[in-house]
């Protein structure tokens, strides 16, 4: 799996030292993580680390260990089962001290998941808690064990449910990623082989504003790119508006103006302008001008 991961068509590759270890492999697996690191061409993808929680007695060793010896190929580090800030100010201490120690030209991002009742209702602190934060990550199974949901299955629909019982959890999370600046990633769906539910939970993520999903299988990867990167017309609408608005602002120095039937402003701009970005960064290029919108 650590040998397959750079050539796979994701943005992110985390490579585990948490519930995919057992406790009795967890020393060797730093090993393999560090020979991962260094003797994989990882490109432009974000290299991540998942580390130990902070309540076990791996976390510290987890870091030392493998930031002292590759932490120039990680772009992160990942934080589990988070569930108070001072979790991520130790991580953010202790990381500062090996990057100073063993003169890192870098400095390492932390995701945050956020998996129990008290990480939830904690999370608007964690968000906060360092300037490393990059990312916010819901953990279904561990979540739902916590809430004393009634399956175990994580991160399906539940039978009996007039709706969607995670559309609390996903919103709670996203409101405090998006008021501290940070991503906000959808955790995995453990039916690797159903694709088309999947992509009807990938394809909620979406509508509610999430950046991505996790990945745990490559065969899912396919559907996450289909699904979070803009659609032709969504990209062409999006980059036509902002020559629009640009137009609208800088040379007519009008503040609203008509984009075909319908009226755009600066806050259509800011809505634009993350589909724009997700197009670019996808590789889009557009297939209709400023003028085929008017």
């Amino acid at each position: 799996m650590l040998g397959k991961a750079p050539g796979l068509p994701a943005d992110q590759v985390f490579m585990d030292l948490e519930d995919s270890v057992a406790p009795l492999a967890k020393e060797e697996a730093r090993g393999n993580v560090i020979d991962a690191l260094k003797n994989n061409e990882w490109g432009d993808k974000t290299v991540v680390v998942r580390i130990n929680s902070i309540d076990t007695q791996w976390a510290a060793d987890d870091l030392k260990t493998v930031v002292e010896a590759a932490g120039q190929y990680i772009d992160c580090i990942m934080v589990p089962k988070v569930q108070h800030a001072h979790e991520v100010m130790f991580v953010d201490h202790l990381l500062r001290m090996i990057e100073t120690n063993t003169d890192l030209d870098k400095r390492i991002g932390l995701e945050l998941q956020i998996e129990t009742a008290t990480g939830l209702r904690n999370v608007h602190d964690i968000a906060h808690a360092s300037d490393r934060a990059e990312t916010l990550i819901l953990g279904p199974a561990d979540m739902s064990a916590s809430l004393g949901l009634p399956t175990v299955t994580a991160g399906l629909p539940m039978p009996g449910y007039p709706g969607d019982h995670w559309h609390y959890v996903l919103e709670h999370i996203l409101i405090a990623a998006r008021d501290a600046g940070l991503q906000v990633i959808d955790g995995p769906y453990l039916l690797i082989k159903d694709l088309d539910g999947y992509r009807e939970m990938a394809m909620r993520a979406r509508a509610l504003g999430y950046d991505g999903k996790w990945a745990l299988h490559p065969g899912q990867i396919d559907v996450l790119n289909e699904v979070f990167t803009p659609s032709q017309e969504e990209y062409d609408k999006a980059e036509a508006v902002l020559d629009a608005y640009k137009h609208a602002t800088e040379v007519e120095r009008r503040g609203a103006v008509m984009f075909g039937n319908e009226m755009i402003d600066e806050a259509s701009r800011k809505m634009a302008i993350q589909f724009a970005e997700r197009g670019r960064a996808a590789g889009m290029t557009r297939a209709k001008k400023l003028e085929d919108f008017q």
